[in-house]
């Protein structure tokens, strides 16, 4: 496992803030919103669609915390783009969204270093404030859009987004589920295309290499991959980019971009500040999680015993709960991964808790055999 202290020189204009939101195209963007809300605990934050003037696509945006997810679908035949997109990769991640300052510079510094610019600088305004936007291709169908705000922006979301037309009352009712902010959301790329991958953040988008690991690092017997983490110079954007590598079966990583039809976001990492309680509550709501072998505990407690940290949490719980720890001589972190959140074996989401550790998800592959359908793996801890 390799760390990057070297960020390369700060940017002297633009900046990459955080993530805004991420865009999800569907083929029911209401009854998709609905599930994460009802599963998840988020709640609906506004809406775009007929009602608000816009006739070809309708949007529902929901939040929790700091998070918000926009889920967005067809409202007339003919709209090929989507159509397209839904027939090759199903539902998915189609844009994420980062906050910037100084858009137009990012835009053009990208185009010149060879970035495709999908849609040039715009300005959108609404009696709520002034947006700037802007759209970058990456890899695969995945795009990304640039929002820069022009003065404070005052409405719920961005201009042209109103209320929700509805509001369930049995949300307020449910546990809540304690997510807080989008930690990394991983990129899967077929063989060889890591690289390039990470090599295009670093010069379109000025980001640079915070971590990364080779297949003889995160591997089992059976299958293994690469992953390269890229930032922004802040490092408040995580970005991994993965690739399978040879095993005697096929890849997690491979087995999803042959589902996907190319690469494609396969998970979104949310932090939250109390993983116990938060993984109780997903589950009471119906969230359903990979399964860990007892054995895999039994390996923990003898390598925490001489360990330089301490993990606060009552193992037995975390057991119970089929969390993973990592760990090293400066700190800790606890996560666990959802099979997947459609019939795709695709995108899924993971929860983690961070306590001085920064590590992305080594556990992920020595706990997920092809399928990722909670199958049991025999497997190591990790641990120094």
């Amino acid at each position: 496992m390799t760390s990057y202290t070297d960020k390369g020189e700060k940017p002297e204009r633009g900046r990459f803030l955080k993530f805004h939101h991420i865009t999800f195209w569907v083929g029911n963007a209401k009854q998709a919103a609905v599930f994460y809300c009802d599963k998840m605990g988020f709640e609906p934050l506004a809406y775009k669609g007929l009602e608000t003037g816009s006739r070809e696509i309708v949007s529902h945006v929901i939040k929790q915390d700091k998070i918000r997810f926009v889920f967005e679908s067809a409202l007339n035949p003919g709209m090929e783009e989507m159509g397209e997109h839904l027939m090759k990769h199903g539902d998915g991640v189609k844009d994420i969204a980062f906050h910037v300052e100084d858009c137009d510079f990012l835009v053009e510094t990208a185009k010149e270093h060879g970035a495709v610019i999908v849609k040039k600088p715009w300005v959108e305004e609404d009696q709520y404030g002034k947006v700037k936007f802007a759209v970058i291709q990456t890899y695969g169908d995945t795009t990304h859009t640039l929002i820069e705000y022009l003065e404070p922006y005052k409405g719920l979301f961005l201009p042209g987004y109103n209320e929700p037309l509805y509001k369930d009352a049995l949300l307020p009712k449910l546990p809540p589920t304690c997510l807080s902010f989008i930690d990394h959301i991983v990129g899967n790329q077929p063989d060889d295309k890591m690289v390039p991958v990470s090599d295009w953040y670093q010069k379109c988008l000025m980001f640079h290499r915070f971590w990364s690991v080779d297949d003889k690092q995160i591997h089992t017997q059976y299958s293994s991959l690469r992953s390269i983490v890229v930032t922004n110079y802040e490092e408040t954007i995580k970005m991994p980019i993965n690739e399978p590598a040879l095993g005697k079966k096929k890849s997690q990583i491979q087995e999803y971009v042959d589902y996907n039809g190319g690469p494609g976001v396969q998970h979104i990492a949310l932090n939250t500040p109390n993983i116990i309680q938060a993984i109780v509550n997903l589950r009471a709501r119906g969230v359903e999680f990979l399964s860990t072998p007892d054995t895999y505990y039994d390996t923990l407690r003898e390598k925490l015993k001489i360990a330089k940290i301490k993990v606060k949490e009552d193992l037995n719980k975390l057991q119970e709960l089929n969390i993973l720890v990592d760990f090293d001589e400066k700190g800790y972190l606890l996560q666990i991964f959802t099979k997947p959140v459609q019939d795709r074996p695709t995108l899924f989401m993971e929860i983690i808790q961070r306590h001085n550790h920064f590590v992305m998800w080594t556990f992920f592959i020595k706990h997920s055999p092809p399928g990722i359908r909670g199958r049991k793996l025999q497997v190591p801890v990790r641990g120094h």
